[in-house]
């Protein structure tokens, strides 16, 4: 096993079971091996559990809570780290991304951060209040690298295409991206039309993201006001692939999602972008 130093236990909950899950293991005098056989994971999976790198889920937990007759610690601790706020979850997803086979995502309200234009993501994070964007777009703008290595489903609300980002310029340039993007062999693209045929459908409270890799299998990660969630315990991570899953079945067909991208960019067209520079320039005609 590895050598490094326990993560620091007040940390947060996950912390602390990482840290608690080495003091066991060595109180009881047994290998990383000898206790990934007890949770059906490898030395390495071990090794990166109890170094915060991955995280202990419930399956695994009732596992070692067997195993070693805790009484239901481990289930617990990992249950009370699931339902809480950790504001590393969203450096985690990020790990978990980077190394993905597979990433579904659903957007309700805004063009997915890999699908971004750099004006845009500027447009987004600089309304949002942030006072210095730029390092944050260049970290996002480097994340779209693993468009170049995953497949790629992505579902986005009607609404994301049009609400107004920056400019009617920055906003067509960043649906033509999103239309080169959908070209990809590895990329899947659907809109989810704003009518009251499709009304109200799951998801609308919030964007949801399933990654699935070889060496961690699969993970949720929900988004909301003020935080997200990450999610690993495969029964809830199921529950989220059924929801990805019903969500999906509101959106229209590929050429016709197209078609409505397409829509929504005209929509921003010449007229808009004469009407923005009137407003850049209002003493020339």
């Amino acid at each position: 096993m590895a050598t490094n130093a326990s993560p620091n236990p007040k940390d947060g909950m996950w912390a602390f079971i990482a840290y608690y899950l080495r003091f066991c293991r060595t109180q009881r005098g047994l290998s990383g091996e000898a206790t990934g056989r007890l949770i059906n994971a490898s030395k390495a999976t071990v090794s990166r559990i109890e170094n915060d790198v991955d995280r202990l889920d419930g399956q695994r937990a009732a596992l070692l809570d067997k195993a070693w007759e805790t009484g239901g610690v481990f289930a617990l601790l990992v249950w009370y780290a699931s339902i809480g706020h950790d504001p590393q979850w969203l450096a985690q997803y990020k790990s978990f991304e980077q190394r993905a086979r597979i990433i579904r995502i659903f957007e309700p309200l805004v063009i997915s951060g890999l699908l971004q234009t750099e004006e845009y993501a500027r447009g987004l994070l600089t309304g949002g209040g942030m006072v210095d964007p730029e390092p944050f777009v260049v970290e996002r703008m480097e994340r779209q690298g693993v468009l170049d290595r995953a497949f790629v489903m992505v579902l986005l609300s009607e609404a994301t295409l049009r609400w107004p980002v920056g400019s009617p310029r920055i906003m067509r340039e960043q649906l033509t991206h999103v239309l080169e993007v959908a070209e990809r062999p590895n990329v899947v693209l659907h809109v989810i039309p704003q009518t009251f045929e499709t009304n109200a459908y799951p998801g609308l409270d919030g964007g949801l993201k399933l990654v699935t890799g070889d060496d961690f299998g699969e993970v949720a990660y929900t988004e909301s006001i003020g935080g997200g969630r990450l999610i690993s315990s495969p029964t809830e991570v199921a529950e989220y692939a059924i929801l990805f899953a019903r969500i999906s079945a509101k959106a229209l067909p590929e050429h016709r999602s197209k078609d409505l991208i397409t829509a929504a960019m005209e929509a921003f067209g010449d007229d808009n972008v004469a009407q923005e520079h009137s407003q850049r320039n209002p003493g020339r005609k």
